[in-house]
């Protein structure tokens, strides 16, 4: 996967904020513990999905990763930035010397892919040697950022929620719910590292994707040898590029290039309803039909209007030219040879009005995919899920100290006190603040201690904990049947 570029841009030294740089001189007298932890404050889910923390560490804290040269690098750009002497040179050449340049830190964390509700800490950080203490909080800012890949796992697995209770209403079977919502976002994003960060967190929860750098992603970080899968597609500048005279042409140009199996088709460069009923439903129509024999199947793709007026139009267009069967629950479905992807204006938001108007007018959720782009990668931020990363715990003059913080002016800021642990009680995931909490029911691992990755999960497994509840419940009945 490609990195930022630069040679900052491999120094952890400089991936902090300006004012943690001054910290160090900031605690009081005689600190040697610092305990912090990560947690999402609640936001617009009940529910996290934990995902992304494995690559931060992997890419940023395994190893040696502190030298003479970016101690050196990182003196000369903060003397400039400050205009005084503020940079920590001292601790950081201890690091260097008494530790290898290998970071003495202790992070555990619950297992990647765990769906844990919201206001539960997700994973804590502490110094694993007491002249390091200022070091905890200094990672504050490349560990918070977990909060965009955890965030897109969880708004991409609630829309897998809602696409499946329509499958388990309108079809036959959940068998297509993997390749249900398509990431179309890789363009959509502010760089090529947030496109694989982001796309890969959508992968664990589907199957389809357009953004390559997800793949590489799961597969450097999390061993996935492929995690995503596409089709041959057009866009507009593959039809258009033929006249608009010449769009049959282009279109039997897909259908002949791509013989076999599946094949996407956008079809709104000029009239829409003309290419459903009179290009595809009449003049290459045999051609489709024909494709049918080998399992082959045309997905035909609107790009523009009101999504949900748009869908139905089209369904109800080729059900027409190309006929329907009703299910066993009985919702129309096209001929498995011809399907319909929807890609423009896809979110949370509208997937629902778009399902719900297809299930009135009796077509079965089995008869559609969608492709998200920018409401999937890159419209929500880290306040969509109150992610927050607070210290809760010190030892100052050998006694420890439950810190936190409670403003007036915001209850919803107040945050957790002294050393913590994450336990289920009756079911429930629970976090036990003060130090009050069961070490051997800790749901809580080590991931990450003085240099080194203590765990290293699979994509399957990551996968495995994320599935959402219906798809589980159908796999055991499936199962239960043998």
């Amino acid at each position: 996967m490609a990195t930022c570029g630069g040679p900052c841009m491999d120094n952890v030294l400089l991936i902090t904020d300006s004012y943690k740089v001054t910290h160090h001189m900031q605690y009081p007298p005689d600190t040697t513990t610092i305990f912090s932890y990560f947690e999402s404050r609640g936001g617009k889910f009940k529910e996290t999905v934990f995902f992304g923390l494995q690559y931060l560490i992997k890419r940023w804290l395994v190893g040696q990763v502190v030298t003479r040269e970016k101690i050196a690098e990182a003196k000369d750009i903060y003397k400039k930035h400050f205009g005084q002497d503020v940079f920590n040179e001292e601790g950081w050449n201890y690091v260097l010397e008494h530790h290898g340049g290998k970071l003495p830190l202790l992070i555990k964390a619950v297992p990647e892919g765990t769906v844990v509700p919201v206001k539960n800490v997700l994973f804590t950080v502490e110094n694993t040697d007491p002249k390091c203490f200022w070091l905890t909080n200094w990672f504050e800012t490349l560990l918070v950022q977990v909060w965009y890949p955890m965030t897109v796992a969880t708004n991409s697995r609630e829309q897998k929620k809602i696409i499946a209770s329509f499958l388990h209403e309108t079809a036959d079977n959940m068998d297509g719910l993997p390749f249900k919502l398509h990431d179309f976002g890789f363009r959509g994003v502010s760089a090529v590292e947030a496109a694989a960060i982001g796309g890969a967190a959508h992968l664990v929860n589907f199957m389809g994707t357009d953004t390559i750098a997800s793949l590489v992603m799961a597969r450097k970080y999390y061993g996935a040898d492929m995690a995503g899968f596409s089709i041959p597609a057009a866009e507009h500048s593959t039809i258009t590029a033929w006249g608009k005279t010449g769009e049959l042409e282009a279109f039997k140009n897909m259908l002949s290039r791509f013989p076999k199996g599946l094949v996407a088709c956008v079809s709104d460069s000029y009239d829409i309803w003309n290419a459903c009923e009179n290009l595809w439903g009449k003049e290459l129509k045999n051609m489709i039909v024909k494709r049918g024999e080998s399992n082959s199947t045309l997905v035909v793709r609107p790009d523009s209007g009101e999504p949900a007026d748009v869908v139905v139009k089209v369904l109800t267009i080729l059900g027409k030219a190309f006929g329907t069967e009703k299910n066993s629950k009985g919702f129309k479905v096209l001929p498995p040879y011809l399907r319909v992807i929807q890609g423009d204006g896809i979110s949370y938001e509208t997937l629902t009005g778009i399902l719900e108007r297809m299930k009135k007018l009796e077509w079965s959720a089995d008869n559609i995919a969608f492709g998200s782009g920018g409401a999937l990668l890159q419209k929500l931020n880290r306040d969509t899920q109150k992610c927050a990363f607070k210290c809760s715990f010190a030892v100052v003059n050998g006694e420890g100290v439950d810190v936190f913080k409670q403003p007036i002016t915001d209850p919803g800021k107040k945050s957790k006190k002294g050393r913590l642990t994450l336990e289920l009680q009756n079911g429930k995931y629970v976090t036990v603040q003060e130090g009050q909490g069961d070490p051997k029911k800790d749901l809580l691992v080590p991931v990450f201690k003085d240099g080194q990755l203590l765990k290293d999960y699979t994509w399957e497994e990551v996968r495995g904990r994320a599935e959402i509840p219906l798809v589980l419940e159908q796999k055991k009945k499936k199962n239960a049947t043998k």
